[in-house]
């Protein structure tokens, strides 16, 4: 395979897509598959954000094998560099939400927890790990992280959706209330989840690995099915004592999640890669190119078409000739996806790709 996977490109484009699509219902309605669980429970809405950070360790392992994996001051600075970016990228965001809305200096509720700062932070975590850490040890890392974050929600009320859960207090104790998710007690992308999340990208780490070291692709896609497939069947026979929770990020929900990307990630190759279909999935590639551009540009937008009004006009026109609220939702966001898609077009026909 060659360095720049396009099946990887394919399966992050679905990812942010995807990611673009469940943010931006046009009404309050919308099918149960595009909103998350509420508490326990799986649905394909909560995919998204795990396929990305699985992804995301994948491309670290093959970004940092080009230095060897070694340490230098060069590499760590831009570790840093990149970690700090996407991190004001998300407090950006949050911020041209409430200036949006006419309040300029929102410093004292200015969230700082959320999809970026989460991505921020296990991108540099384990890029550092990656270059002071040795690979084979890299799977009882796991291990370890996920047991230590088990012990906290067994005996912390993990499970409890109030603010006597651990997680709860501890974000409230770090970062106080007004910088957490105000809808509701617990903060699905709080302090304390990161562990889970740290893991979970470690094992998009070692299955970059996979990918890239064995002889021959049908080995190296064979040996990440099956991988994938242990994983989430581990995830899910510990579901009778650990649910599945994105809002806690639970360890089954991390096991069963890069289990499902994996497994996807190896159809796809197989698909793309070997057979060469590659001419259904160029609407794809064009988000997996430059993911993070096309998601901050897409939540942008977002705020923008809201506090205009023109989010409910174009609602309102699509409802008009579709009577069925869920339909007319789901036909904004579609829509809303496929604008972004246009907007990321030139780029990929250019070849421009936009990193940090």
């Amino acid at each position: 395979m060659k360095q720049r996977l396009l099946s990887l490109d394919v399966l992050r484009g679905i990812t942010v897509a995807g990611m673009i699509l469940v943010n931006n219902a046009g009404g309050e309605l919308s099918y149960d598959s595009l909103r998350h669980s509420a508490w326990n429970g799986l649905t394909p809405c909560d995919l998204v954000f795990p396929f990305f950070l699985f992804i995301m360790g994948i491309s670290t392992y093959i970004s940092l094998r080009k230095y060897e994996f070694r340490y230098s001051s060069a590499v760590a600075a831009k570790i840093l560099k990149r970690t700090l970016l996407i991190l004001l990228i998300g407090w950006a965001l949050t911020w041209f939400h409430h200036a949006c809305k006419g309040d300029l200096f929102p410093w004292e509720t200015l969230r700082l927890t959320g999809v970026l700062p989460r991505i921020a932070l296990c991108y540099g975590i384990v890029s550092l790990l990656a270059l002071h850490v040795p690979h084979r040890r890299m799977p009882l890392l796991v291990l370890g992280l996920l047991a230590i974050y088990t012990l906290l929600l067994l005996c912390g009320n993990g499970y409890v959706a109030d603010e006597s859960n651990l997680l709860c207090r501890i974000d409230r104790t770090l970062l106080g209330q007004s910088h957490l998710y105000a809808k509701s007690p617990i903060d699905p992308e709080g302090v304390a989840g990161t562990i889970a999340s740290v893991a979970h990208t470690l094992i998009g780490f070692l299955c970059g690995e996979i990918i890239l070291r064995k002889p021959s692709i049908e080995q190296r896609l064979l040996r990440l099915f099956f991988v994938g497939f242990s994983l989430m069947a581990i995830g899910f026979l510990l579901t009778e004592w650990l649910p599945l929770n994105k809002r806690i990020w639970s360890p089954t929900y991390a096991l069963v999640t890069c289990g499902l990307a994996a497994q996807l990630l190896a159809a796809l190759a197989c698909v793309i890669d070997i057979e060469g279909r590659k001419s259904w999935c160029r609407g794809f590639e064009v988000f997996g190119v430059n993911p993070l551009f096309l998601y901050v540009l897409a939540e942008a937008v977002a705020v923008i078409v809201s506090v205009t009004g023109f989010k409910p006009m174009v609602y309102e026109a699509l409802s008009s000739f579709i009577p069925n609220p869920y339909v007319a939702s789901a036909l904004y966001s579609l829509l809303f996806v496929f604008v972004m898609g246009l907007c990321g077009y030139p780029l990929y026909k250019k070849k421009i790709y936009i990193k940090l």
